[in-house]
């Protein structure tokens, strides 16, 4: 009864979210640009209410509070430097139906009978609504005692033109868009978001402009840059977060593993907090791909990597269920990175149902609801989960 009653109660939130909704875009449909400044503030102003009954309504159907689980990770949040030097693994995911309730997040802890301390959104440059630092995220997940990890990634096909004067055609801005933003073109844009990430008072991780040295598929790789407009643009945009006083921010750089030049593209220990690497093995779901392991795909490269005296983590970490054992995959990587691969300091999650980045049918890396898979994660973290 009691379960049924919550259902009925978050059904009323969403009818009167929608309804709510739909009132206010019809009437800023009607009162044009000039009331667009304070309509649209109203706007923001509601998704935001409407955001924070949607997760108090979620998090309330827990028998335990999920903040109170993570107790053990508030030294961390206090203290920057225990987050750069962790005592224990931490633990996170990603998830594509995330949005501001992470509810599937949830559900994937409730699989695994965890609570990750570290929760992964992606956001764009540009100049839309949904390309401006993600308050609403970052509050939530802040709400939840867990802190973000955002890959920021430098799109600038986005940008309004009457903002930002000067800036070439969108098809243009691809080519040398490191040494833009290096020569200060979208300052105005860091400086915001810099500041609005310093007013989270909270720690997070920033993975700006991942897999830079990987020249086929963002245009900030190097096909349309030279290493050393990476570095300059890299250290830029440190520099900024860092005048504006945005000292919450824990820099991860994240190369693609593959493609190596790792000391090409590095901009030096005093820009860098972390080593950030994805490790997915795709197994036979696309035709360039085959059945990797954990180790053929990260081990190689590990010394390398390890070499830079930076803790690391996985900041994309699954598999696929196609050509192999997704169960095995995990069991084995879990086991080596206990053992062999030290400098690991944690592993987020990818978890996304209907993955489009390498294909368009859409890959799916869940595995909350396949009880072996779970199982055996479980087995594993649990060894951390000490606290």
């Amino acid at each position: 009864m009691k379960k049924l009653k919550r259902r009925a109660s978050r059904l009323l939130y969403v009818i009167a979210a929608v309804i709510i909704g739909s009132g206010l875009v019809y009437l800023f449909t009607l009162a044009g640009n000039k009331m667009k400044g304070p309509i649209e503030n109203l706007l923001v102003k509601t998704e935001t209410a409407v955001e924070k009954v949607e997760q108090k309504a979620i998090l309330e159907q827990r028998e335990f509070k999920r903040a109170d689980k993570l107790q053990w990770f508030v030294p961390y949040v206090t203290t920057i430097s225990k987050l750069n030097h962790p005592q224990i693994m931490l633990l996170g995911a990603s998830d594509n139906h995330e949005k501001e309730s992470y509810e599937s997040i949830i559900n994937l802890e409730d699989s695994l009978e965890t609570t990750f301390p570290l929760i992964h959104i992606y956001t764009a440059w540009g100049s839309k609504d949904e390309e401006q630092f993600p308050k609403l995220q970052v509050n939530a997940i802040l709400e939840l005692g867990s802190i973000p990890v955002i890959t920021w990634e430098p799109w600038l096909s986005d940008f309004d033109a009457e903002d930002f004067p000067g800036i070439p055609k969108p098809e243009d801005r691809e080519k040398n868009c490191l040494l833009a933003i290096a020569n200060g073109t979208y300052d105005s844009y860091i400086k915001k978001w810099a500041a609005e990430a310093k007013e989270a008072k909270q720690p997070m991780f920033v993975r700006l402009g991942h897999e830079m040295n990987d020249p086929y598929r963002y245009p900030w790789g190097p096909q349309n840059n030279k290493p050393v407009d990476f570095i300059a643009a890299w250290v830029h945009v440190h520099d900024i977060f860092t005048r504006i006083g945005a000292t919450n921010v824990i820099w991860v750089w994240s190369p693609h593993l593959a493609y190596g030049y790792y000391d090409a593209f590095y901009p030096g220990s005093k820009y860098v907090d972390y080593i950030g690497v994805g490790v997915l093995n795709y197994g036979t779901a696309v035709t360039w791909s085959k059945w990797w392991t954990f180790d053929e795909i990260f081990g190689a490269h590990y010394h390398e990597l390890d070499s830079l005296h930076k803790p690391i983590m996985i900041t994309e970490f699954g598999s696929l269920g196609v050509g192999g054992s997704r169960t095995k995959w995990f069991t084995d990587a879990l086991a080596g990175i206990a053992t062999k691969y030290t400098a690991v300091k944690s592993i987020v999650f990818y978890h996304y149902s209907a993955d489009k980045t390498v294909s368009n049918k859409g890959l799916n890396w869940y595995f909350k609801d396949e009880a072996v898979t779970t199982k055996a994660i479980k087995k594993r973290i649990s060894k951390w989960n000490t606290h």
